[in-house]
């Protein structure tokens, strides 16, 4: 039971009235048309329809100059391309088509002059008809998508479309922000409730129910279904700032910050909302929530599959070599924490044989020990004997590039005395990383390792991993040590 709830009762128990909200936040339960047709909008959200209205578009301004070319189809895809990276398709709290019409002009000429370029051998007549047919596109553009954005309009004013939103900060401008959403259902955020551990507010004057403090936001969020968080003005350091956009990343949530000297705040750019006169800076999605995230697990499989059949006839030798040195037991299987603190068991050429499972488990380094045989030692220097994890990445355990995965033992210890070190987990862990390529390895700064495995995690690209891979056959030539 919520706090507010919990008031309320005791209230309405001694004789007294329950705490009245500035404004009533309980709508009557939709029918089950209505809840049907909320759940499908819901759970495409605006990108697809507005994709399909340039398409339309597209095809209006093929038909326009007579019928579908190869110079015409480049033109089509340039221009949705083009719109895709200016974030045109990007869901908006405020719809309008007139704030996007500079940028849809602009990538629209970029298009058209982009198929002239490509097709070097079009004339100046059939320049003319680019023209047109990318004319002719953006103005059906333009009418196509302001029926989309007044559709989806109109939904929104009929509650058919809520995101439901936490506000984080139950002061002044945690109540404001909360009451210009609830008065204005045009913007398509249903408000749940604050969360906040020292409401300034207080509950007859907040808009919402408080749901819970600051350090229940995860709680909450699971709890609520919340899509969407707004920071108003939280009594927060920066610090646990950091652990909040971080949690609200990886419960998939959209999280907007109102900007400290807000009166003041210049609207620019794609990442900047405005609720009833209020800016609400909209933060960039987490890598991991990317489609290019899950390019990125394609390439692990096929990658990692490839290899392991390619390279089994070197597995098979360095099995036989293992086993001549150190008899029955090749593999060498510990258990490590992976992507959210999910343990898996993670497989290696074993190089030399523990004592007991509980020296696998708790000791830190073995580069020195003397029951390393010259195999072990050889399989180590050039990681042969982390082929093996190929495996994991295919059954998905792991990734190809990522924060190396340590043993619950250290983890627990680790994630009392470092500062951000769960915040590795976030991602899959990986066979190379962006701190094994720096030299973060063995017996190294554990700060420095947590750092550069956050740093990775916040910059992530499929061109970064692919940096990382060429690296990391660098360090294996090297024939650097553990």
């Amino acid at each position: 039971m919520t706090i507010d709830a919990t008031r309320a009762q005791e209230r309405t128990e001694g004789g007294g009235r329950p705490p009245l909200f500035a404004i009533d936040v309980t709508p009557p339960r939709p029918g089950l048309f209505t809840r049907m047709a909320r759940g499908t909008l819901l759970r495409f959200g605006i990108s697809p329809y507005l994709l399909l209205a340039d398409v339309v578009a597209q095809i209006a301004g093929v038909a326009a100059v007579g019928g579908l070319t190869g110079r015409l189809l480049v033109l089509a895809l340039t221009t949705l391309g083009l719109y895709a990276t200016a974030g045109l398709y990007r869901s908006r709290l405020n719809l309008s088509v007139l704030d996007q019409v500079p940028e849809l002009c602009v990538r629209s000429l970029a298009a058209v002059a982009v198929a002239s370029l490509i097709d070097v051998a079009v004339t100046s007549g059939r320049h003319l008809t680019l023209a047109v047919a990318g004319g002719v596109a953006l103005v059906t553009t333009m009418v196509t998508r302001t029926i989309v954005v007044a559709a989806v309009r109109s939904a929104r004013r009929h509650r058919l479309i809520e995101h439901p939103t936490l506000v984080l900060g139950a002061g002044q401008v945690g109540r404001q922000i909360a009451t210009a959403i609830v008065e204005h259902p045009e913007y398509g955020l249903k408000v749940l409730g604050f969360v906040d551990s020292d409401p300034l507010v207080p509950d007859e004057e907040r808009p919402a129910p408080l749901l819970g403090r600051t350090d229940e936001l995860a709680r909450v969020i699971v709890e609520t279904g919340a899509r969407h968080v707004v920071i108003g003005f939280a009594a927060l350091p920066s610090s646990a700032m950091v652990d909040i956009v971080r949690t609200c990343d990886r419960l998939e949530c959209e999280l907007f910050i109102v900007p400290r000297l807000f009166e003041l705040h210049h609207r620019s750019g794609n990442d900047v909302e405005v609720v009833w006169g209020m800016p609400l800076l909209r933060l960039r999605r987490a890598p991991f929530r990317r489609v290019s995230w899950r390019v990125k697990r394609v390439i692990d499989v096929v990658v990692a599959a490839a290899t392991l059949v390619v390279a089994s006839p070197l597995l098979a030798a360095i099995a036989f070599a293992v086993r001549r040195e150190g008899g029955p037991g090749v593999i060498f299987r510990q258990e490590r924490v992976g992507v959210d603190g999910r343990s898996f068991t993670l497989l290696k050429f074993r190089s030399m044989r523990p004592a007991d499972s509980t020296e696998s488990a708790t000791r830190w380094n073995i580069a020195d020990d003397d029951r390393i045989g010259p195999i072990g030692a050889f399989l180590r220097r050039s990681s042969l004997d982390e082929l093996p994890q190929l495996w994991n990445v295919v059954r998905g355990d792991m990734s190809l590039v990522g924060p190396r995965p340590e043993r619950p033992h250290f983890v627990d210890q680790f994630a009392v005395t470092l500062p951000r070190y769960l915040a590795r987990h976030r991602v899959p862990c990986g066979m190379t990383g962006w701190s094994q390529v720096h030299g973060l390895r063995g017996d190294t700064s554990l700060v420095d390792r947590a750092r550069f495995d956050n740093y990775y995690i916040e910059n992530w690209s499929l061109w970064l991993d692919l940096k990382i891979v060429l690296r990391t056959f660098g360090v294996v030539l090297g024939r650097e040590g553990r």
